[in-house]
């Protein structure tokens, strides 16, 4: 029997923090994580301070009582803003105008005057022992299969440094994601159940992927606030895959009702989900007493000027892209790969000059993809080669008929092969007569073929061959 959702009391939010693709929230440096060795070592130790209301925040207290030592690797990228050694520049204006993008897909009310805040973090992944955070807008909503859902605020914020490794006496970070720009949205607790959560965390990530977003593994992470009849608010932390949520929560739900019913309060802490499902203490729930204002940085203001340029520039949402895709015929594969491979404007681009979608997604997905498993190349290797000035230039051809639809991949094979363009577009004009009795040498190798199978060997033999020419000579020979 399924939880009844409403009886219990259920309330359910989400907090998302994405990560934008930009330079740095505020220095100059890129938002790139090295793989190589740093090039030198720093060592920190941090202290709980009171925020603005005068208290030490409780999950402040907590970690400063561990007293660890602090170790963060740094490279050539990261400079004294990321070392805490020099005042912070002033925000960064093109991360700033991707918040307003996904502000404004939100329905969000934008600040037009906004304080930087210091966010108290002494967990080691702040150089700082804070993390800065603006609120740039509040009070929006989406509205779902389930209903509407209300977005309480937009930040924009610092990511932190990347953890390397932790013991009980010392973590070690690495400074290369520390700074990199972060926007976070939080709902109101309006998810109704298990599967509305996944349905809010599903669209509003469809939302951001419109927008300027850094894509894979650890660049987007999910926090849900949960709580039921009787008990404080619980934060989970650490979703990565939306098809993990209805079963931690369902678990969470279970784990909060076996505290109340032995007689003991929920109280409201912050949990890590785990793998199983499951979820494990993290630490105490942080509050207000840990965020006071940025004293090296001026109060932001958002004027109307900056809020139309961020109109002007809006992107299209990755929903009426994908329905626009699927009218001329594009089927739901092809579409997820313009995606994954980021060649949405490219594609259109080579629309502009070829109205044939279907060859168009052809050449750009799956072509230099067949040609890097035949020539054993890398698909990276490959996709350099066969960049954007190559693939316009093989459709110009082909639309001013200079080579046909079967020559396209010869051509890219040659390309990739070393040929220059002019040398790779030349074809020798096929003798009929020829032609016809290499034709016949392949049927009669091979009795017994369909067409289909006998034009693949003949488009394989005979290079550049024109295809319908091909198959007329198949059909009147295999007769």
């Amino acid at each position: 029997m399924g939880i009844d959702y409403s009886k219990i009391g259920f309330k359910a939010g989400i907090e998302i923090h994405q990560q934008l693709d930009t330079k740095k929230l505020f220095c100059n440096c890129p938002s790139v994580l090295r793989q190589d060795e740093p090039d030198f070592v720093v060592k920190r130790k941090l202290h709980a301070v009171a925020g603005e209301s005068g208290e030490i925040d409780a999950a402040a207290k907590h970690e400063a009582e561990k007293e660890r030592e602090f170790i963060y690797e740094g490279y050539d990228t990261t400079c004294l803003v990321e070392l805490d050694e020099m005042p912070p520049y002033e925000i960064n204006q093109e991360a700033l105008q991707i918040a307003l993008h996904v502000a404004t897909f939100l329905n969000a009310r934008i600040l037009p005057i906004t304080q930087i805040m210091r966010k108290t973090v002494i967990d080691g992944s702040n150089t700082s022992g804070f993390q800065r955070t603006v609120l740039i807008a509040q009070d929006g909503w989406v509205i779902t299969k389930s209903g509407r859902v209300g977005i309480q605020s937009v930040c924009l914020e610092e990511d932190a440094a990347r953890i390397v490794s932790r013991n009980k006496d010392s973590a070690t970070y690495r400074l290369d994601r520390l700074g990199i720009p972060l926007i976070e949205i939080a709902t109101f607790p309006d998810m109704k159940n298990a599967e509305h959560v996944k349905e809010v965390a599903l669209h509003l990530g469809k939302i951001l992927r419109s927008c300027k977003i850094k894509r894979g593994l650890g660049t987007i992470r999910q926090d849900i606030n949960v709580s039921i009849n009787g008990g404080d608010r619980i934060e989970i932390k650490g979703f990565q895959d939306p098809a993990m949520m209805i079963k931690t929560i369902d678990n969470e739900i279970a784990r909060q009702q076996s505290v109340i019913s032995s007689g003991k309060k929920v109280h409201s802490e912050v949990r890590n989900a785990l793998p199983s499902g499951e979820t494990e203490f993290l630490r105490p729930m942080p509050g207000a007493a840990r965020m006071y204002p940025e004293t090296d940085l001026p109060l932001l203001k958002i004027s109307r000027d900056i809020i139309n340029e961020s109109k002007k520039t809006l992107p299209e949402l990755r929903e009426d892209i994908e329905k626009d895709l699927e009218k001329i015929g594009l089927n739901e594969e092809m579409i997820r790969l313009l995606f994954k491979q980021n060649k949405i404007e490219e594609f259109k681009e080579l629309l502009n000059i070829l109205n044939e979608p279907t060859l168009i997604a052809k050449i750009l997905l799956v072509l230099p993809r067949e040609i890097a498993s035949h020539e054993k190349k890398m698909v990276s290797e490959v996709d350099e080669i066969l960049n954007k000035d190559v693939i316009t230039s093989v459709v110009d051809a082909l639309r001013n008929k200079k080579i046909s639809r079967e020559q396209i991949k010869i051509v890219l094979e040659r390309i990739v092969e070393g040929q220059e363009f002019e040398k790779a577009i030349e074809f020798k004009k096929h003798d009929n007569n020829v032609v016809e009795e290499e034709v016949l040498k392949i049927i009669k190798s091979k009795p017994g073929l369909s067409e289909n199978a006998y034009m693949g060997l003949v488009m394989k033999e005979i290079k550049g061959i024109n295809g319908r020419e091909a198959i007329d000579m198949i059909r009147k020979l295999v007769k």
